[in-house]
């Protein structure tokens, strides 16, 4: 009941005009985001920051903006896909396996208007998730100490490669960066500048929002550049149809969405694991399941459906751990925590305690949102599709220009330019190497943390490390945190060969 109650509060701080304004701004934007093959919702909101503290505003509006641009990303990703066969980021790599072939027959808009409904389904009861998983969660965190938030910052680089990374050791040296960039600036503790090589400007650190947008805006804009003659993509007339789905349609999906609801909330509330896992697992489960026909992969609307609802599902769900531990579910959420710190707002137990209007006002914002979308994606759908035709050449200098005008606005301050710049340099160069720009981000992020609890347990203790391992809690950290990076070493080689297998045998463009 306190719960609904503090709910409620939470409507009555996003229902203001400028409220409702900044999420309709941000669910807009944000499909829009989404439909360009590339971008992603991690992308958009590191994009967007810089835009929502130029505008003045103040944490709730600027958070209400940012998820909302979260969410319409992840709605948006599904509308390359089916119509291009390019994914607009990872999660909707599944959508292109049925998505486009219900394209090329003839059934574009019914393909869309599935997935809008799939992805809403799948994000207004993550939602609700969100609104009974996290108090309940704060009770536990409540009992954590150093030691224990030390063990849980090892869980999130444990666990941070996932199923979804390409490779583990990788995943493992960019945490280690990211830790590394964490230590530039004067030690807290002692008071001696640590990498600054006698620069005063880095005394203070990295500002983890200059790390962010030029990791991810700025080596977008270098990417383009290297691939500037490809650059455009060449989209074909592509006929959408009719764009409201038959009753049949949505009976036979209604299952689908379901199941792979769960799936996804259960993949995003997992430390690591993210939408691109809950989109697989809710696609093989229900293919594994449902094609009894041997109908998916051919166009099956269900094949649309499933991977739908298990990303959207598993977006709402990474925010569990990100407001309620201060521990990031999944990319995105990584960059919003850096929004939250930037805004002098501390995620975890007390932030539900100390801010409730912030966090309520957020998560009421997000069922506004969600209706917003629902009701933006079905009959806006051929002015999203428009958007794909802008040529890449006119789309990049736009995001330069947010990058840097963004920054200076923040900062005043040019050095802080050219940091951006160097960190666009590192994020296009880690990016050639297939190497993933979450992990730094999020040693940025939780370095200084981690280190503080560390040297707190060590002082509290006198020095003993196994005080690192004393408590039922940490050992249980500590346990999750080699089996989960562990693990994916083991399923991984199960599920990215079952990956590119569904991609070949499908037909997947890899360009």
């Amino acid at each position: 009941m306190e719960t609904l109650q503090s709910l409620a509060d939470g409507f009555a701080v996003a229902l203001t005009f400028e409220n409702l304004l900044l999420a309709l701004l941000g669910c807009f934007l944000g499909t829009i985001i989404g439909a360009l093959p590339g971008l992603g919702p991690s992308n958009g909101v590191a994009i967007l920051i810089p835009l929502a503290f130029s505008l003045g505003l103040q944490p709730t509006p600027a958070l209400i903006l940012l998820t909302s641009v979260y969410y319409g990303a992840m709605y948006g990703g599904r509308i390359s896909s089916i119509l291009l066969n390019i994914p607009g980021d990872e999660p909707a790599l599944m959508t292109t396996l049925d998505g486009y072939p219900m394209a090329r027959a003839g059934k574009a808009g019914e393909a869309l208007a599935i997935s809008g409904i799939a992805s809403f389904v799948g994000a207004f009861f993550a939602t609700w998730g969100l609104v009974l998983l996290a108090p309940q969660l704060v009770k536990v965190a409540l009992l954590f100490g150093p030691a224990e938030y030390f063990a849980l910052f090892a869980l999130a680089f444990a666990t941070l490669g996932g199923v979804a990374s390409r490779n583990q050791a990788k995943a493992a040296m960019a945490a280690a960066l990211g830790l590394g960039i964490a230590t530039i600036g004067v030690d807290g503790q002692t008071g001696v500048p640590r990498f600054t090589f006698g620069e005063v400007h880095l005394y203070d650190g990295i500002d983890f929002l200059v790390a962010i947008v030029g990791l991810f805006a700025l080596s977008e804009v270098f990417i383009f550049l290297e691939h500037r003659a490809s650059g455009d993509a060449s989209t074909q007339k592509m006929e959408i149809g009719r764009i409201t789905p038959p009753l049949s349609m949505l009976r036979e999906t209604a299952p689908a969405m379901a199941r792979s609801t769960i799936i996804g909330f259960i993949a995003g509330v997992l430390p690591g694991a993210g939408a691109s896992l809950g989109s697989f697992v809710s696609y093989s489960f229900e293919k594994r399941l449902s094609d009894k026909k041997g109908t998916f992969g051919k166009g099956d609307p269900r094949g649309v459906a499933a991977p739908e609802a298990g990303n959207n599902a598993a977006a709402g769900g990474a925010l569990v751990p990100m407001l309620a531990l201060g521990v990031p579910g999944s990319g995105t959420t990584a960059v919003l925590l850096a929004m939250l710190l930037a805004l002098n707002i501390t995620p975890g137990p007390l932030l539900f305690q100390q801010q409730p209007d912030v966090v309520w006002g957020l998560i009421a914002a997000l069922f506004i949102g969600n209706f917003m979308l629902l009701a933006m994606n079905l009959p806006l759908v051929s002015l999203f599709v428009r958007v794909l035709l802008v040529p890449t050449r006119y789309l990049m200098p736009a995001v330069a220009m947010i990058s840097f005008v963004g920054i200076y606005g923040i900062s005043g301050s040019t050095f802080d330019l050219m940091v951006m710049i160097v960190f666009g340099v590192l994020g296009w160069v880690l990016r050639k190497l297939d190497v993933p720009l979450v992990p730094v981000i999020l040693g940025v992020l939780l370095g200084d943390q981690m280190e503080k609890n560390l040297r707190r347990t060590m002082t509290i203790h006198d020095g003993d490390w196994t005080k690192l391992f004393d408590s039922w809690l940490a050992i249980g950290l500590w346990t999750f945190a080699v089996v989960g990076f562990i693990l994916p070493l083991i399923a991984g080689r199960y599920f990215r060969p079952k990956l590119a297998d569904s991609n070949k045998v499908e037909g997947a463009d890899p360009d």
